[in-house]
């Protein structure tokens, strides 16, 4: 009986302890991953100039000057 709970006992220690060392690996790999590889931004497509303008006059037209537009984005 006393083998039995002994080999229970050493058996979840080791699972703790294997899980415990996972966790310490897996946040030192993130802090060295954030903090040796920079932060790409995401660079929007840019949409020329006399597109946008065509954009706004439309709306401002269609409003009747009470229309703003805020944002464009192509899909």
């Amino acid at each position: 009986m006393t083998t039995g709970i002994t080999l229970m006992v050493i058996g979840m220690v080791t699972v703790f302890a294997v899980l415990l060392f996972i966790i310490f690996v897996s946040k030192g790999l993130i802090f060295i991953v954030n903090n040796t590889i920079p932060e790409t931004l995401e660079q929007k497509p840019q949409i020329p100039d006399d597109i946008c303008e065509v954009i706004n006059k439309t709306v401002f037209q269609i409003t009747g000057g009470r229309g703003k537009v805020a944002e464009i984005k192509e899909v």
